[in-house]
């Protein structure tokens, strides 16, 4: 029988009723007990996420913002208050700096393709890190080759940190944004990203953060950060696949030029010319993922819910038992070993590919992610092609770690 998990001020964290409430967690996988440990991927939905979807098409199916009958005034309605909660969520200023976009891969794209094609020019600097996703890279890489702007990177070291002293030395008066990742996807390294914000506007110089693997494990103040910009994806934190969110300050957004053009982001429209709507329906052209965004909602309500320092013990729990038992096996090497890590376990297994890795534990029943993790900078970084990485959520035990170790085991049986 599983610990309930960590105490803290007379309050436990319930894991095994937390669990009751996810499904899919009952499901057989080849006939295994289902170990899901691909959290950082996408995260399985509570019934309650689940069920707001039905409940939006059985009941409440139309398009928003622009009907006077009863349904459509109804889901606008619902799906507004959603931009709210996400503003309470994040500690934002005003719902209009709560932008919905499908995650936060369109995020950073839209940041780039308005905030940058309004700022950055020929011999400018943009500044990322080293353990960036693609998603975090790309854009801005696209943005250099439009511009003639140049790509900077602060390098990391072997335990997976960004370099201060290198990061502060890189930010001059060319940079003109600095884009970095909260938490990384893979490694589990978190980022003094307050600090690298305070770096960065000594110099004048506004923030994007990628919050995409961090929403799910702490609580986040856009405010109190004080960051420019922040992205996230409802998928990674419990809501529903194709639904994120970028909070922008709202002065940076009203300078910024629209993202797409279409329906919903205007004002008017004449052949000779468009005016714009009010943020932030100005960056959102075109009906919208409704029923996932009424979702959403349902979903922050399962996270205002949490006892969230309750959770952090637990996580850290899980984190720190599955640390020390995977790189106790023989062969193994822990890529990534930052002093302040969350969700994480990356590792390689000695002359056994990753993926031949994965194949055997989903034999067993047990979901993890192999490969580069759209982070190939990282591997390069490491001298290694990919990784097997297990990743963990509110919902995990310490039982599933000792069912990944036998896997783990059973893979060198195989192979030995």
């Amino acid at each position: 029988m599983n610990n309930p998990g960590p105490k803290l001020g007379g309050r436990t964290f319930d894991v095994e009723g937390m669990r009751s409430s996810f499904p899919i967690l009952r499901e057989l996988v080849r006939e295994k007990r289902l170990v899901y440990l691909d959290n950082a991927a996408t995260t399985q939905k509570p019934e309650a996420v689940i069920e707001a979807l039905s409940w939006y098409y059985r009941h409440l199916n139309s398009n928003i913002h622009r009907g006077v009958h009863y349904l459509s005034e109804e889901a606008t309605a619902a799906y507004e208050r959603v931009r709210t909660k996400t503003r309470q969520f994040l500690n934002a200023a005003s719902d209009k700096e709560i932008v919905f976009v499908r995650g936060t891969t369109e995020a950073i794209n839209l940041v780039a393709g308005t905030f940058g094609r309004a700022n950055v020019g020929k011999g400018d600097e943009i500044l990322i890190s080293a353990m960036e996703h693609h998603s975090n890279i790309v854009p801005w890489q696209m943005l250099c080759e439009q511009t003639g702007a140049q790509l900077k990177v602060a390098p990391i070291n072997d335990r997976g940190e960004i370099l201060l002293d290198d990061y502060a030395r890189l930010i001059t008066h060319r940079t003109k944004i600095v884009a970095v990742t909260h938490i990384s996807n893979a490694l589990g390294s978190v980022n003094p990203v307050k600090e690298l914000i305070r770096l960065a506007h000594e110099h004048g110089v506004p923030v994007l953060v990628d919050g995409a693997q961090a929403v799910a494990h702490r609580r986040v103040d856009v405010r109190d950060l004080d960051c420019d910009f922040y992205t996230l994806s409802a998928h990674k934190m419990y809501g529903p696949t194709g639904f994120g969110v970028l909070y922008g300050k709202k002065q940076l957004l009203e300078r910024m030029p629209p993202y797409q053009g279409g329906g919903d982001m205007i004002r008017s429209v004449t052949f000779e010319k468009t005016l714009f709507n009010d943020l932030p329906h100005k960056f959102e052209a075109g009906t919208p993922s409704i029923a996932d965004g009424v979702a959403f909602g349902v979903t922050l309500d399962f996270l205002e819910s949490l006892n969230w320092d309750a959770l952090a013990l637990h996580e850290h729990d899980v984190l720190s038992y599955a640390t020390e038992r995977v790189s106790s096996i023989p062969g193994v090497r822990i890529i990534g070993n930052a002093k302040e890590k969350a969700g994480v376990l990356s590792f390689v297994l000695e002359d056994i590919h990753p993926h031949d890795v994965g194949t055997i534990l989903d034999q067993e029943g047990i979901a993890v992610r192999t490969g580069h993790h759209c982070a190939q900078p990282v591997m390069t970084r490491f001298g290694i092609p990919a990784t097997v990485r297990a990743s963990f959520a509110l919902y995990n035990t310490k039982s599933e770690v000792d069912d990944l170790v036998r896997g783990i085991h059973k893979v060198k049986e195989v192979f030995h």
